[in-house]
């Protein structure tokens, strides 16, 4: 392994910090690294393996002015590139403007998720909710050949340099971009080369929806009325529609009117799902009512002779209550733990004709951050792959590939003590089938100290990894990841080696 330090941050942290999601498994780095040629560890890269996996992690540099959620942590994306059987690693900090301000400053300077607005001591920000630092460290796609980080609750899109992840500004959109931001999960649909999003808020209509080509140009952008402030987190597309949803998790009105922002299950109020036509108008959109839940990924939908189907994570408890169980922070994040919101794939069949949805839960397995070959995307797909957690903690231990035509599942668990990334489907060159391909992933292993990145035979899970490829220092834990092949990368066929094409 051939192993540069480009550069440190200055973190303020306390060195006797007790919070689980800043230490252990969710460590944060400090480093910023270039590293070629990267040590195999077990096995072989493949040689048809060819492409990026880009991963956002939350990496806080200070720490907060009351009370620390992990979605507040500063960007920092890492990406694996593969070619040719080789590998290269590069990591860097989003240089969102809320982490340049807070460098100069030494220190926090906007309210989290978890504090009261009034909190921050800058009275500007970001956010649906407002005076929020936008860390740019929820997601991650790769479009029109650049690398574009987002926030959790609405914020600018970042532009980096997909290789040696650069920040290269923000979207603009030829100063058409959002005055209210965009929401993370962006869609890049492969297959057209647009990029679906929405952004909501506290001020009426509450949610937009908007269109981007495939020259990063804003060719579409309506309203979507809500009855109220919601808090969407992801949406689905077919080849014809757009999936936008109204979820009965939100904040108490009530409370809401006093300044506070606290999200409360209306367990008595339908979840309400609207399919738009990709660029259509506010007239245009289909309301179709659900079972009470809140859905915070969605894996795929597409179309079926009058049906939208649509697939994700249906929650049989959004709002896990308090047992007095665990220590203080596992009680406050019990929102975080798949197992407390009881999180299993489901599917929903959207009737266009009749305006009638039929619900069936595809699995009792919990798994969640379901991802698919991208290409399948909108399109009407067999594979989904998986996420297991940790019971009562925000931690991946493993993967579950979910055959959704014969609802057989594979599973792979990783030892104790290691614990996974979000995983992402990698084509095979030249692949054919859907799940000719590989599963690639990034762990933090708290046994050894170190992280590596794994990769699968995305057909032969169980089998294990094909190869284990050693990264440069342990990386923290994070949420969400993507794969971009290299045909989608500008100047990676050309260069002489991924190296070289991710030269600094």
């Amino acid at each position: 392994m051939d192993v540069e330090l480009l550069g440190r941050v200055l973190s303020t942290l306390p060195d006797d910090d007790d919070h689980p999601y800043r230490t252990g498994p969710w460590r944060p780095q400090t480093s910023e690294w270039k590293a070629d040629d990267l040590t195999v560890v077990e096995g072989e890269i493949p040689a048809d393996l060819d492409g990026i996996y880009l991963r956002n992690t939350e990496n806080p540099v200070h720490p907060a002015i009351d009370r620390y959620h992990p979605f507040d942590g500063d960007g920092m994306v890492h990406v694996v590139g593969f070619r040719d059987g080789k590998a290269f690693y590069r990591n860097r900090f989003v240089k969102t403007d809320g982490l340049l301000a807070e460098r100069e400053s030494g220190g926090p300077l906007w309210a989290g998720i978890a504090e009261r607005p009034e909190k921050a001591v800058r009275t500007d920000g970001w956010g649906a909710r407002g005076r929020m630092k936008d860390a740019s460290s929820t997601d991650v796609v790769v479009h029109a050949g650049v690398a574009l980080t987002s926030f959790y609750q609405c914020g600018d899109l970042y532009r980096l340099d997909p290789l040696t992840l650069e920040t290269l500004g923000k979207s603009e959109w030829n100063g058409s971009f959002p005055s209210c931001g965009v929401s993370a999960h962006t869609k890049s649909d492969e297959n057209t080369g647009e990029l679906l999003f929405f952004n909501y808020g506290k001020d009426a209509p509450y949610m937009h929806y908007g269109v981007v080509d495939a020259e990063d140009k804003l060719v579409h952008y309506t309203e979507v009325p809500l009855p109220g402030p919601r808090l969407p987190h992801d949406m689905a597309f077919t080849e014809n529609y757009a999936i936008l949803n109204d979820c009965p998790l939100f904040w108490d009105p009530e409370l809401l009117k006093k300044g506070a922002h606290a999200a409360r299950f209306y367990r008595d109020t339908p979840t309400r799902l609207g399919v738009i036509p990709r660029r259509g108008g506010s007239a245009e959109i289909k309301w179709f009512d659900a079972d009470p839940t809140y859905v915070l990924h969605w894996v795929n939908a597409y179309e079926e002779g009058d049906e939208i189907v649509l697939d994700g994570f249906f929650q049989g408890d959004p709002e896990p209550r308090d047992t007095g169980d665990g220590s203080f922070y596992q009680r406050m994040f019990r929102f975080l733990a798949l197992d407390r919101m009881q999180t299993r794939l489901h599917r929903w069949r959207l009737n266009m004709k009749t305006g009638q949805c039929r619900e069936e839960r595809l699995t009792d397995t919990i798994t969640e951050f379901g991802v698919l070959n991208n290409l399948r995307g909108g399109r009407d797909y067999r594979y989904a792959y998986a996420a297991t957690g940790v019971e009562g903690w925000f931690l991946f231990n493993g993967f579950v590939r979910h055959d959704l035509k014969t609802g057989a599942e594979e599973r792979i668990t990783l030892p104790d003590g290691v614990y996974g990334s979000e995983p992402a489907f990698a084509p095979r060159l030249g692949s054919k089938a859907e799940d000719d391909g590989y599963l690639v992933t990034l762990t933090t292993d708290m046994n050894e100290d170190h992280s590596e990145c794994l990769i699968f035979d995305a057909a032969r899970l169980a089998d294990g990894p094909l190869a284990r490829v050693r990264l440069p220092e342990r990386i923290s834990s994070g949420t969400h990841a993507t794969w971009a092949p290299g045909s989608a990368l500008p100047g990676w066929s050309t260069a002489d080696s991924p190296a070289t094409a991710a030269g600094l």
